[in-house]
C-alpha cells in the first residue's frame, strides 16, 4: 500500500466537537489526485488506523483536507487526532480509495448529517465545478454543531445548500416528502451521516418508490449487531489447508492474528472494505455495511473483522 508521510500545515475548529486538518506533504510534492467521495487512512501509530473523506475541492493536489469529530464512543482515532494531532504534527497517510464515487446524472440531491458533510462537500464543490444542477441539504443538530458552516454560506454554493437545524423552527426542518416526492431517472440521491439519518433519508426514499441504483450511501461506522447467539466455527487456509478455531466473541481478523496470519484491517467494523477476503467454501454471516445486498448474496468474499459464518467451516483464499 502506498503511503505518503506529511505534516498538519493547519488545525483548526469548524464546529462544536469538530476540528478540520490540513495536510501537506512533507517534501513538498503534489499529493495524488481524488475525486469527490474519497477518503484516506490516516495511520495513528500502534496499528491504529482509521478513515477520513477527502473534503477539500477535487483536482487539489497541494493540500488534503479532512473534519474529524471528537467521539464520545471513540475507539481511539478521533480521541488521539483532537488531542494530539496539531498544527506541525506528522501522520502517515494513504491514498485516496473511493467507495463512494459520484455517478453521471442530469440532477443530484446531497443530504448530509452532522460529520456527513465531509464526502458531501467534496461532491458539491466537484458538482458546481462542471455547473452540474445539483441541491445540498445539510442537517445538524444546531449551527454551532454545523461543520464549514461559514465556508459555505460564503462560497459559490451558497444557493444550492440548505441548512437544516433540529433547534430551529419547523418551516425549516428536513422536509423529505417535499425533497423525494417525485422521483425520476434522472435524479441520484447521496446520503452521509450518522446511521440514524441515514435510515431516515433511505427510509422515505425507498417509501416513495426510489430505485435502490439511485440510491447512494456511505457509513461511518457499523450498526449494532446482537451477538450473543454466536458460536465458534473454523476457518480453512486454501493455501496450506491450516485450520483456525474462531471462538465466540472473537472475529476471524482476530483470530487468525493470535495464530500469527496477518490480513491488512483498518475499520474493525465492516466498514471501509480493507480486510476483504475471498471466500472458496462455506456460506459467511455478513455483518458488514461495505458490499452491497448482491455482493452478500453471492457468499464469495466476506469482511473478517466483523462477520463470521453460517456454515461450520469457512475456506479463505489465503
Amino acid at each position: 500500500m502506498t503511503t505518503f508521510d506529511v505534516r498538519v500545515a493547519r488545525k483548526a475548529s469548524e464546529a462544536d466537537g469538530i476540528c478540520s486538518y490540513e495536510l501537506v506533504r512533507l517534501d513538498g510534492a503534489p499529493l495524488p489526485p481524488f475525486e469527490a467521495g474519497a477518503h484516506i487512512d490516516v495511520h495513528l501509530g500502534d496499528k491504529l488506523v482509521r478513515q477520513y473523506s477527502l473534503c477539500n475541492p477535487p483536482g487539489e493536489t497541494h493540500r488534503y483536507q479532512i473534519g474529524v469529530l471528537r467521539d464520545a464512543n471513540s475507539r481511539g482515532g478521533s480521541q488521539a487526532m483532537h488531542d494530539h494531532i496539531d498544527t506541525g504534527s506528522k501522520l502517515t497517510i494513504s491514498a485516496p480509495k473511493n467507495h463512494f464515487p459520484l455517478v453521471e446524472a442530469r440532477r443530484t440531491l446531497l443530504f448530509a448529517g452532522g460529520i456527513g458533510i465531509t464526502p458531501i462537500l467534496a461532491m458539491a464543490e466537484a458538482l458546481a465545478a462542471k455547473g452540474a444542477a445539483f441541491e445540498m441539504h445539510y442537517s445538524a443538530r444546531s449551527p454551532e454543531r454545523a461543520a464549514f458552516r461559514e465556508r459555505l454560506a460564503a462560497s459559490h454554493l451558497a444557493g444550492q445548500v440548505h441548512f437544516h437545524y433540529d433547534s430551529g423552527d419547523d418551516a425549516q426542518k428536513l422536509d423529505l416528502a417535499a425533497l423525494l416526492a417525485n422521483p425520476d431517472a434522472g435524479t441520484h440521491l447521496y446520503v452521509c451521516g450518522p446511521q440514524g439519518f441515514i435510515d431516515h433519508v433511505l427510509g422515505a426514499a425507498r417509501g416513495l418508490g426510489w430505485p435502490p441504483a439511485q440510491l447512494h450511501v456511505e457509513y461511518f461506522s457499523a450498526a449494532a449487531v446482537d451477538t450473543g447467539g454466536d458460536q465458534a466455527f473454523e476457518v480453512k487456509l486454501a493455501s496450506n489447508g491450516r485450520i483456525v478455531t474462531v471462538p465466540a466473541g472473537t472475529t476471524v481478523l482476530k483470530a487468525l492474528e493470535a495464530e500469527g496470519i496477518e490480513i491488512a484491517y483498518s475499520c474493525e467494523e465492516g466498514v471501509c472494505g480493507t480486510c476483504l477476503t475471498r471466500v472458496l467454501e462455506g456460506v459467511p454471516e455478513h455483518r458488514d455495511m461495505y458490499l452491497t445486498e448482491e455482493e452478500q448474496a453471492a457468499n464469495d468474499q466476506f469482511t473478517p473483522c466483523c462477520s463470521r459464518a453460517k456454515t461450520p467451516m469457512l475456506v479463505l483464499d489465503l
